[in-house]
């Protein structure tokens, strides 16, 4: 990939339906350098939280009870995936919230280039960033999207 440019993101959800978004963690990096990230709580449809997923990751629906739905999220975050290298670790499931969250509200879907850290380096993002002395507060969508971020520049400079 050229320049080092791509936007790493992590989507938690309040259900087990990927389409229930409640937590958006983007990091975006230009030339090898990260150079912002957004953390942003997303009210889900209904604002509905299933007990186990709330164990999870800690976000409730009192959190989230005044927190934009996605479709309001949307618009911040398009500019970074629309014609983007995305990056995720397991990104089937962050890619299909995407779609999914973005079927519900009847947004179509961007054209973008998606990376997975799982299936470049085989291993959970926590034994990962243990492996690399990574920071990591897991099932918190900004940590976990830094860490892949961190994951894929080791990944791209082991390529060069």
């Amino acid at each position: 990939m050229e320049g080092k440019t791509f936007t790493a993101i992590d989507f938690e959800t309040a259900q087990g339906y990927r389409w229930s978004i409640c937590q958006v963690g983007l990091v975006r990096v230009v030339n090898g350098i990260i150079t912002g990230k957004i953390d942003l709580l997303v009210q889900p449809p209904d604002n509905y939280y299933w007990k186990n997923f709330v164990d999870l990751h800690g976000i409730s629906w009192n959190m989230t009870k005044n927190a934009p739905a996605f479709d309001e999220v949307w618009p911040v975050i398009e500019p970074y995936i629309r014609g983007q290298h995305v990056v995720a670790h397991n990104s089937a499931f962050d890619f299909s919230c995407i779609r999914q969250a973005l079927a519900w509200y009847g947004i179509d879907e961007p054209e973008y280039t998606g990376h997975c850290t799982y299936r470049i380096y085989g291993k959970s993002l926590s034994r990962l960033c243990e492996q690399y002395g990574i920071g990591l507060n897991h099932h918190n969508a900004l940590s976990d999207a830094m860490a892949c971020a961190e994951l894929f520049l080791q990944h791209l400079k082991n390529d060069e």
